[in-house]
């Protein structure tokens, strides 16, 4: 069997290894924890040296953390040599406090990514499939693999605009889903769906589904937040980080929000650890800066616009995204621009496999723009090949999801 690409970043890692894993419960332990980083890593070209060139492939803020975070963590740093679980405490207090729910309704990790995992080990299995839009971020899917999961992908609805999770069609998918996931704003397309679609989506799941609604892109945009079908007791999962926005991306912080029973349940996967003080005092910091996501947005905001701005001017379709990301139709197989793009140090991607002639670019500094603007006028200006426009495929991709077309 040949090796697949490899999404933990590991040499030698083929699928026949990776569902070895899967032997045993007690295997469970042992589960690659795939983020964001992997995905990139694993398309990113093995020459590349992340200190040289200009990444954009893994929807990373290149602002890094705050001020405020930043002197949080150097004032912290003298004490790390104790664990001080009440730093844990006081996160979950203060988020709660912040947004009006219980401390219990609040559990925090090293990242969403975990959390996102653990909610699929939870609540999936062999007749609970995972029920996910396509294109959407990969993760969970991976997960699912391990504990034998059906996977059913669901086209995004209206592709060509506004790009929104179906709700409809992800309802209709299964009659007994365990998890139905809905990335507000949805990664890879930075796109919305609204707060009435998601009202559906909860009201519509069957008792016992686990409507999980990641939020790791939700203060980039307009989107309608989740938090308050947790205070009503719903069947709900929240994630949210502090990679995005926050610029900890590399810091490792986020949060699961939800009954205690269901955080009792994903616990018991993992998360009881220790978190890392600094990353526990940055993300403090943040959430209790009340100037910090509006300022953020608002720049990150300007630098997307004005980027969609150049595009389409220049004749090329995007998503319309609220997000630090988007989908770009090269109008040709999506992997000879990127392939095209790292020569010239200007690494973007990555490809989806419902949308294989689609880019995802990450929204990054506006020297980083301009750089990648000026490299994909010179990559598509050489090109003699693949630029008549193609039309957008429902129901490709890798053989072991389903696809609901």
């Amino acid at each position: 069997m040949n090796p697949v690409v490899d999404p933990t970043g590991c040499s030698g890692f083929s699928r026949r290894s990776f569902f070895r894993v899967a032997a045993g419960v007690s295997a469970l332990a042992s589960i690659p924890i795939l983020t964001e980083a992997r995905f990139a890593l694993a398309e990113r070209p093995k020459f590349a040296d992340p200190n040289k060139g200009i990444h954009i492939d893994a929807n990373e803020n290149p602002l890094g953390p705050s001020d405020n975070a930043r002197k949080a963590m150097a004032d912290v740093l003298p004490r790390g040599g104790r664990y001080l679980f009440n730093m844990q405490e006081d996160l979950a207090a203060t988020f709660a406090k912040i947004e009006g729910l219980s401390p219990d309704s609040v559990l925090p990790f090293a990242g969403s990514s975990e959390p996102l995992h653990y909610t699929v080990l939870a609540f999936c299995g062999k007749n609970k499939p995972l029920i996910v839009a396509d294109p959407g971020y990969e993760a969970p899917m991976w997960a699912a693999k391990f504990v034998d999961a059906p996977v059913i992908k669901v086209p995004l609805a209206d592709p060509k605009g506004a790009a929104s999770h179906d709700i409809k069609a992800m309802l209709a998918a299964s009659s007994t889903p365990g998890v139905i996931y809905i990335c507000n704003p949805n990664n890879p397309t930075g796109t919305i769906t609204s707060r009435a679609e998601i009202e559906r989506a909860i009201a519509g799941a069957p008792k016992g589904t686990i409507v999980l609604i990641d939020e790791a892109y939700i203060h980039l945009s307009d989107a309608a937040p989740s938090l308050d079908f947790v205070k009503e007791g719903k069947d709900v999962i929240v994630l949210r980080t502090f990679s995005k926005l926050y610029g900890m991306a590399g810091i490792r912080m986020g949060l699961a929000i939800a009954r205690p029973d269901l955080l009792a349940k994903i616990a018991s996967f993992g998360g009881q650890n220790s978190l890392p003080i600094t990353a526990l005092a940055a993300a403090k910091a943040s959430i209790t800066d009340p100037d910090l996501v509006p300022a953020r947005k608002k720049l990150i905001g300007e630098i997307r616009a004005e980027t969609l701005a150049w595009l389409t001017a220049q004749g090329w379709a995007t998503t319309p995204s609220q997000s630090n990301c988007f989908m770009l139709d090269v109008r040709r197989p999506g992997k000879e621009v990127l392939a095209a793009m790292a020569a010239k140090d200007i690494y973007i991607g990555r490809i989806w496999p419902a949308w294989p002639t689609q880019v995802r670019i990450t929204v990054g500094t506006r020297d980083e723009m301009a750089a990648f603007r000026k490299a994909f006028q010179e990559v598509m200006a050489g090109s003699t090949a693949g630029l008549v426009p193609a039309p957008l495929p429902r129901g490709l991709g890798d053989r072991p999801f389903t696809h609901l077309s």
